[in-house]
């Protein structure tokens, strides 16, 4: 090369090359091209933007192109429960259930049980998030409202203990990232300390509490994590307005004090947009006055979910499901959701009217934040996994990409 000469890059080689609309960091892109080497994307953006380049394998895809979706608050699939497990094996189960649905990042939540069976379960999902194939853990309990406990079993809900929560977050090896505790249930505060201490985050829920109880525990929340400097600055509030006191005139309670909180960007609440949780009335009024990177959609899916109706189990309680709804055998009470991701994705977009764009960072940027792995997951862009899930025009997956390797839809 003479001293005149400019340099040039040679073009990149990717395995595969996926073109289409497609969500990306900066919106709805109509035309848009992904790059994809090994586990990663190389590159993402216009198509017409594209640098020179080599793919092994061309798509051409007709509906739309997603990111992996990122599922913070998941009990199971496909016949099995991760509060239930007998081991690793059945988990996994449970995984692949959602993860052919697009969700290619899952946070494994437990239920309320007594501290044997707690410690047992975290292990076992601790080897889980060390081998990758789940993102994180999510304790539902123990220290919560008995009379918010929903589909947990009153047996085993106790006052907060921060050196159990210390000890757990021991045997999880760094992959706790929420447990959910009641603002007002007893040393709530050391809970939430002792959380912030070990790089988890408090998720505010199943509570009776008051407006100002909550208030206190999203300041003390946002306090601790930011002197800690853990995954995230902010607390979530567990499935909001489900397991809380309801709203009223004269007693507003909780779920208003996080939606506050939510709308001023120091709390991201998590809505389960399935259809039986929430109106979707109520789903179009959260994503209309919360900040816009402070909602997570989740699924609170337990074994049910992508299977028959019948009857399961949740933790200690019996459950029976009927035309898709999950509660409690012989009571009222939801026990669960079973419904995929993609499908409250879909909810939120066709029945609540939220934008396409919203919704999808709601299931995937969002909580990828959330669990300090933005950088990873959650998005379509250079350097992040390629987690990729191509939908069709009803939003259903028809191919699903993880670290660049295909799913069996």
């Amino acid at each position: 090369m003479s001293p005149a000469e400019p340099f040039r890059s040679p073009a990149p080689t990717a395995d595969l090359a996926l073109r289409g609309s497609a969500v990306l960091e900066q919106g709805l892109v109509p035309d848009a091209l992904l790059l994809i080497s090994g586990e990663d994307i190389i590159w993402a953006g216009p198509a017409s933007q594209a640098p020179p380049h080599q793919a092994d394998e061309l798509i051409s895809h007709d509906g739309m192109i997603l990111p992996g979706l990122v599922d913070l608050h998941c009990h199971g699939g496909g016949g099995a429960s991760f509060p239930d497990a007998t081991g690793t094996e059945d988990m996994l189960t449970a995984v692949a259930e959602h993860r052919r649905h697009g969700t290619t990042s899952l946070v494994a939540s437990l239920v309320t049980a007594d501290a044997a069976t707690l410690r047992s379960r975290v292990a076992d999902l601790a080897q889980l998030a060390a081998d990758g194939e789940i993102a994180a853990i999510h304790l539902e309990g123990p220290f919560i409202s008995v009379e918010r406990r929903g589909a947990q079993n009153p047996e085993h809900i106790t006052g907060g203990d921060a050196d159990f929560v210390r000890e757990l977050a021991e045997l999880a090896g760094g992959a706790l990232a929420t447990m959910t505790v009641a603002p007002e249930a007893e040393d709530a505060d050391a809970v939430i300390e002792a959380l912030a201490e070990v790089g988890a985050l408090p998720s505010l829920g199943h509570t009776d509490g008051s407006s100002s109880q909550m208030t206190h525990a999203v300041e003390l929340s946002v306090a601790e994590l930011r002197r800690e400097r853990g995954r995230s600055a902010l607390p979530t509030a567990t499935h909001l307005f489900n397991g809380m006191r309801p709203i009223h005139h004269r007693d507003p309670g909780p779920a208003l004090a996080a939606l506050d909180a939510a709308a001023r960007g120091d709390l991201v609440v998590e809505v389960i947009a399935d259809g039986v949780h929430l109106d979707a009335r109520t789903v179009a009024h959260v994503f209309a006055l919360a900040a816009e990177e402070n909602v997570v959609l989740v699924t609170d899916a337990m074994a049910a979910a992508g299977m028959p109706d019948g009857q399961y189990r949740l933790g200690a309680l019996d459950v029976t499901v009927d035309a898709g709804v999950a509660t409690l055998t012989g009571a009222a009470a939801i026990a669960g959701g079973t419904a995929h991701l993609l499908d409250v994705v879909r909810f939120a977009v066709t029945e609540a009217g939220v934008d396409l764009v919203r919704a999808v960072r709601a299931a995937s940027s969002v909580p990828a934040a959330v669990l300090g792995m933005e950088d990873r997951i959650g998005s379509l862009a250079a350097g992040r996994r390629a987690d990729v899930v191509l939908v069709d025009a009803q939003l259903a997956a028809v191919r699903v990409l993880r670290a660049g390797a295909p799913v069996t839809v």
